[in-house]
């Protein structure tokens, strides 16, 4: 056995032993320092936060588009009110869901305080009634067209009548009022509950409200079949015990639904 240190032989001693990582030289230092790989373990990158916050604002979008499509035309200002958010968070939404062409700038010609500066008001459009529906909008269509080839108009008529025939047969037991204005509040919060975003309206100068519902599950079949919305007017008159008269339909390009309701001379006026 040759010497570790003999002359003319390479010397493979401690110089070219295996490092045990940073830690070993570390330690010399008083401290401990975990090799790289384990650090990367230790210390993993943690997107989760962010994630939570991009879920919230998604969810709060909602709500606003939500809104809009209930209340609108609204200005930021009444959304922020009733979200509980400020006017400037609201607008941000705003503006998000108007790239998307989802809501859209309804000048509706009110005074700010702004020496007239007209106030901004947002309702949705077409393509924001389309994402709060979700419905088989293409599917509904095609067989109403198949109905209509095979047993013509008529037949299309007697199916809408058939169908607002079982909703108002539902609706009629939540309708215990006695005077107009009152089953006409209780036949809005009914159709809010099926997704409508109804809700009702005074006429200013006018012993009359208006009906609106911000959005229709159907609101696409109806653009080419309008007999929904005329049988859906036939049946208001029928649970509201009134004659009533369709002012706008989003069918039609409105940015709501618009039925106009009388009120009888001897119903007291709340509003």
């Amino acid at each position: 056995m040759v010497p570790a240190g003999a002359p003319g032989v390479a010397h493979h001693g401690p110089q070219h032993r295996p490092a045990r990582d940073h830690q070993e030289v570390s330690m010399a230092a008083g401290t401990v320092r975990p090799p790289a790989t384990q650090r990367a373990v230790a210390h993993p990158a943690q997107p989760a936060p962010a994630r939570a916050s991009s879920e919230a604002d998604r969810r709060t979008r909602e709500r606003v588009l939500e809104l809009v499509a209930t209340a609108g035309p609204v200005s930021a200002a009444d959304l922020a009110a009733t979200l509980g958010l400020t006017p400037a968070a609201v607008r941000r939404h705003l503006a998000l869901l108007e790239d998307d062409d989802l809501v859209a700038v309804h000048d509706a010609g009110h005074a700010t305080g702004m020496r007239g500066r007209p106030a901004r008001r947002y309702v949705a459009t077409a393509a924001g009634q389309g994402e709060l529906s979700g419905t088989y909008a293409d599917l509904a269509t095609d067989a109403l067209r198949f109905l209509r080839d095979v047993a013509g108009p008529e037949a299309v008529e007697r199916f809408a009548q058939d169908r607002l025939s079982g909703l108002a047969d539902r609706y009629a037991a939540r309708l215990d009022a006695e005077d107009v204005e009152g089953r006409a509040s209780q036949l809005a919060e009914a159709l809010a509950d099926d997704g409508y975003a109804a809700s009702v309206r005074p006429v200013a100068g006018a012993r009359a409200l208006q009906l609106c519902q911000g959005h229709c599950p159907v609101q696409h079949v109806a653009e080419e079949f309008p007999q929904l919305c005329e049988a859906e007017a036939q049946v208001f008159a029928r649970l509201l015990g009134s004659h009533v008269q369709r002012l706008a339909t989003l069918a039609g390009g409105g940015h709501a639904c618009t039925t106009n309701v009388p009120l009888r001379p001897s119903t007291p006026d709340r509003y």
